[in-house]
């Protein structure tokens, strides 16, 4: 076994190897960015190495740097995690050739696969299921056209090289191919540095299914069953769980089959994925092998009992597989989630900024995060923003969603803004319940995830109504500890009842939710209000109000509840068990400001990143929604609109320049 690795990675996943090679007694070596100097990675490996700047191509893509690294440090192996230059063969043969064990399959593998063209035509001569398509070399946009017609509609053009569900179009009419395939192309381009595509039937309301596999140096190939990931949003995977509810044993053995065959095929060695779209009727067609660890590992770890990263080191090492296929059993249930800095309100924009406040449910015998971030630490827009993975695990599918329920109700994040409001709807959504989700489902039914418009019902009110109820609490609770370091404690002023001559004492409140102002009125002290909410009917009767740590206990109405509350200071977040109500606590009086000038005729930069594309140019006429320009950031292009119709004034960026947020990228002339 190795007594040194170096982790030619970053975040989650080099903590996540960490991890691992801390109980095998296996010294680590990071390598880090200048973004990533202070990043977790850094400090929980051994010893670490800076790399260069900020950008991936100027650090973490830089398999020359990395090398002498490892050279340096006396590493001997190193490991590429997932993404970046993990499924890069010249990278791994410029390892192998420095003297170095590489942590994955071999180059000659990679190559097979790096191509989805070519792996698609490999597959198809092993005899592994293909879906119908064109995989030629010939780009050329007619022939493309006519090939596309032939196949025929709906069909899918994906990126020949890369993943990660970049440049993939669905074209469901011959009008709509040249325009799909020209952003596809350039989609590519940009992502991978090649535009070649390939056209493939589209399966309706398909299901993703893929079967982990490992393959030793011996050339034993075995597979570890089946992770279905059908759940996803523009073919990024949100939900991750095995086994499949969907597959039958018959199924999961066939489908087992064809991917030791698909690993087979290529002389694999190491930890792969072989990756299956799988049609309603039981239909099942190859789509590509990942040759690297998945984010989504740890569903399989957990339902088998393997540590697949210690099986990476060991047959990297040249040990076979520690076991045989009739070895491999599967015991109960286990669902991932990918907790992300993003608002799903807008449109999943990634989010960048310091994490002020992180608080995740503690890990247990059903409880796993993997995570490259604590509290304090910045999630930068260098890179993908993922929080922590959040994988849950019990005897059957649905406790470990109940299971995923608690602990998602457990999460609080301030700082930049986060999907776990959607991942909750998620995990109560029937779609998933009843495991009928499909991959297009979350794309046609978006709105049934996010949240309602109006706050009309009880349950939004109650939640309300506890917000203020905490606020009024913590008020009087400041007031005392102020009366008790006073010259005179036992003042009937210092009493936090709001009572003031002439009247029985009102107390106003204002908060802010999704930008929204809430205010209320409230009378009574110590845990007893009237609480009115403006622009409603009627008073709410609040009555023994108790606050013990996180938990608010109270009666609304004659009714009793209980909440949990996750805030901190003038944040206020409140979870009846369901759902969540997150406020701002703010002045009740305040200065209105006025709209920023000018404001319908620019064009900004929702947060910084690259300009990929800029589609107008001074004097153009616009209209309203018309794309503009396009940036990059996060690894996802974002397309900027113009605000209303007009005329562009200018415009004050080219592609290839870094902005910031709020940037003002192109103006209209005034209306």
């Amino acid at each position: 076994m190795f007594e040194k690795i170096l982790i030619a990675n970053r975040g989650e996943i080099a903590c996540r190897v960490i991890r691992t090679c801390r109980q095998l007694g296996i010294r680590t070596v990071a390598v880090y960015s200048e973004a990533d100097a202070d990043a977790q990675h850094v400090r929980q490996a051994d010893e670490a190495y800076p790399i260069g700047g900020p950008r991936p191509a100027d650090s973490y893509l830089r398999g020359d740097a990395i090398i002498e690294v490892a050279r340096r440090s006396g590493a001997q192996a190193i490991h590429p995690g997932y993404g970046f230059l993990s499924e890069n063969a010249d990278f791994a043969d410029a390892v192998e050739a420095a003297g170095i064990a590489f942590i994955g399959p071999k180059a000659a593998s990679m190559r097979k696969m790096g191509s989805k063209a070519g792996a698609k035509e490999l597959m198809q001569a092993a005899g592994v299921p293909v879906v119908p398509g064109y995989t030629g070399a010939d780009q050329d946009p007619a022939l493309l056209q006519r090939e596309a017609d032939r196949i025929g509609y709906p069909l899918m053009i994906k990126a020949a090289h890369g993943g990660g569900g970049k440049g993939m179009r669905i074209v469901r009419e011959a009008g709509e191919f040249a325009a799909n395939l020209e952003s596809c192309q350039r989609e590519a381009r940009n992502a991978f540095g090649r535009d070649r595509v390939l056209l493939e039937r589209y399966v309706e309301r398909p299901r993703h299914i893929e079967i982990q596999i490992f393959g030793d140096n011996r050339g034993e190939v075995i597979h570890l069953n089946e992770r279905e990931c059908s759940a996803q949003r523009r073919y990024q995977k949100v939900l991750e769980e095995s086994p499949s509810s969907f597959l039958s044993a018959e199924l999961r053995a066939q489908m087992g089959a064809a991917a030791v065959q698909a690993g087979r095929a290529i002389d694999y060695v190491n930890a792969g994925t072989v990756e299956f779209i799988v049609g309603q009727d039981g239909g099942f067609y190859f789509m590509e092998i990942n040759t690297r660890l998945q984010v989504e590992h740890p569903v399989t770890e957990w339902v088998t009992g393997v540590d697949l990263v210690e099986w990476q080191l060991r047959v990297a090492a040249g040990e076979p597989l520690p076991l045989a296929q009739d070895a491999i059993v599967q015991r109960g249930h286990a669902i991932e989630v990918r907790l992300y800095a993003e608002d799903p309100e807008a449109g999943f924009l990634p989010g960048s900024g310091k994490l002020e406040r992180l608080r995740l449910p503690a890990a247990d015998a059903h409880v796993r995060l993997d995570s490259g971030v604590v509290e304090g630490d910045t999630v930068t827009i260098f890179y993908d923003p993922m929080i922590a993975k959040l994988i849950v695990a019990d005897a059957d599918r649905p406790r470990a969603l109940a299971r995923l329920r608690a602990a998602l109700a457990q999460c609080e994040i301030a700082g930049p803004k986060s999907n776990i409001e959607f991942l909750e709807r998620l995990a109560r959504h029937p779609a998933v319940v009843e495991g009928t989700i499909d991959t297009g489902y979350l794309d046609r039914h978006l709105d049934e995830f996010m949240p309602a418009a109006h706050r009309d019902d009880a349950g939004e009110r109650d939640l309300l109504l506890g917000a203020a109820v905490c606020e009024l609490l913590a008020q009087e609770r400041r007031t005392r500890q102020d009366a008790a370091a006073s010259n005179d404690p036992g003042s009937p002023w210092a009493i936090a009842d709001g009572w003031r001559l002439g009247h029985g004492g009102r107390r106003s409140l204002a908060f802010l939710s999704r930008e929204q102002r809430l205010e209320l009125q409230a009378h009574g002290s110590a845990g007893d209000y009237r609480i009115e909410l403006a622009g409603a009917d009627g008073t709410h009767r609040i009555e023994g109000a108790r606050l013990h740590g996180d938990e608010l206990s109270l009666r609304i109405d004659g009714r009793a509840r209980r909440l949990r509350t996750l805030g901190d200071g003038a944040r206020l977040v409140l979870h009846d068990g369901e759902r969540r109500l997150r406020l701002e606590s703010v002045p009740m009086y305040r200065h209105e400001q006025g709209a920023a000038a000018g404001s319908g005729n620019n064009v900004n930069a929702p947060m910084p990143g690259r300009v990929v594309v800029v589609k107008a140019a001074p004097g153009d006429a616009v209209e309203a929604g018309q794309e503009v320009l396009v940036i990059e950031a996060m690894k996802m292009e974002l397309s900027l609109k113009a605000p209303r119709a007009g005329v562009i004034a200018e415009v004050r960026a080219a592609a290839g320049d870094f902005v910031e947020a709020d940037a003002v990228l192109a103006t209209l002339a005034p209306a």
